[in-house]
């Protein structure tokens, strides 16, 4: 599984104009699905997630997590993130998990971060999603299990 975190102090996902998911400062991340990921997987990422320290302290460095700030996190499905760009000039998605298995380990991973962190958003699995976002520092990181 692959998360591409970005610090954000604001971003929302839209879905044919309406607004589906929004948060102020904290992380977007676009999270991608791989055939032999299962929900030990999306409990690792969450895990990182939470407390990956991407956020600064009074001293200007990064040694505070989304858990420490209490930010908000907004999780977008994203299997293009699992593509095979080694060879050619066009991706390949034979990495990238079948539908259902990408639904259904997103689901969960939403759900568990529901469960234990406060302000938790999502974009649509599978829809026309417009990504709004402000990236802090910029500071973007990649993730995997």
């Amino acid at each position: 599984m692959k998360g591409l975190l970005q610090r954000v102090s604001a971003a929302r996902v839209e879905v044919a104009g309406e607004v589906v998911g929004a948060v102020d400062q904290g992380l977007l991340v676009l999270v991608a699905v791989e055939p032999a990921d299962t929900p030990a997987s999306a409990d690792k990422l969450l895990h990182k997630l939470l407390n990956y320290r991407v956020f600064s302290d009074a001293e200007g460095k990064m040694n505070l997590s989304l858990a420490d700030v209490g930010g908000g996190l907004l999780l977008v499905s994203q299997f293009t993130l699992a593509a095979d760009t080694k060879s050619g000039l066009r991706p390949g998605f034979s990495t990238a998990a079948p539908p259902a298995l990408g639904e259904e380990l997103f689901d969960y991973l939403l759900g568990k971060a529901k469960q234990v962190h406060g302000t938790v958003a999502s974009g649509r699995f599978g829809a026309d999603m417009q990504v709004h976002l402000v990236n802090d520092g910029p500071v973007t990181f990649l993730l995997q299990t």
